[in-house]
């Protein structure tokens, strides 16, 4: 790397850290772990000029990746610990799924389109993260031979979280998810960002705001 390329880095890096601390993330850990994701890794080659903007980003077969922040503030709000299994819905391009790796014992992370866990799964192995597996299965039915999770975050919107997914949440565990919120007629659904903490048996939910997850659709995809 030449000199020019090293400030450019740095000028990144510092850009990247500023983003997030606008967002209001104070997590070290976290921000450390979406520093060293850089999403230009994970973005489509057309747009990886724009990888560095606090934007979500095309991926394929109809999904985005989300911006640093959007990242970073469901990741503080899931609080995954050295010691967690996390269980991730939606792998997409593996940006969150490498961001996770960093924070946590374990990543199982699911993808509906076939296309997109091939991709991910590449990327993961290039960049030799070993804690991380890629399932190509519908995240909304997890099978219950997987064992329990500490920790849940699921990129999509849902009306209620799955029961298949509760029942493999362990005790104080804690689940990220995107609730659909009613529409009026003609209206486009859109969703809060939600915090649900198991504790002494019963859910506790946290509304965090508005965020932009899609809903959920159940299955693996027929094609890509």
């Amino acid at each position: 790397m030449n000199v020019a390329d090293a400030g450019a880095s740095v000028e990144q890096r510092a850009a990247l850290l500023l983003q997030l601390r606008r967002a209001g993330v104070q997590n070290l850990a976290v921000m450390r772990a979406i520093e060293t994701a850089p999403r230009e890794l994970f973005a489509p080659h057309k747009f990886k000029d724009l990888a560095r903007r606090d934007i979500a980003l095309p991926i394929g077969c109809g999904q985005t990746m989300p911006s640093a922040a959007e990242l970073a503030r469901a990741l503080e709000a899931l609080a995954p610990q050295p010691q967690h299994r996390v269980l991730e819905v939606g792998a997409g391009s593996g940006y969150a799924t490498t961001a996770l790796a960093r924070l946590a014992r374990e990543v199982a992370t699911f993808e509906r389109f076939e296309t997109l866990a091939i991709e991910a799964e590449r990327r993961l192995a290039a960049l030799s993260i070993a804690n991380a597996r890629v399932l190509f299965a519908d995240g909304l039915a997890p099978s219950r031979s997987l064992g329990s999770f500490e920790r849940m975050i699921l990129h999509v919107a849902v009306e209620e979280p799955p029961q298949a997914l509760l029942d493999l949440l362990a005790p104080d565990g804690v689940m990220i998810f995107g609730r659909l919120a009613p529409a009026a007629p003609g209206e486009r659904r859109r969703a809060r960002l939600m915090r649900l903490e198991l504790a002494g048996g019963a859910a506790r939910e946290r509304d965090l705001g508005p965020c932009r997850l899609a809903p959920a659709l159940a299955g693996v995809a027929s094609a890509l």
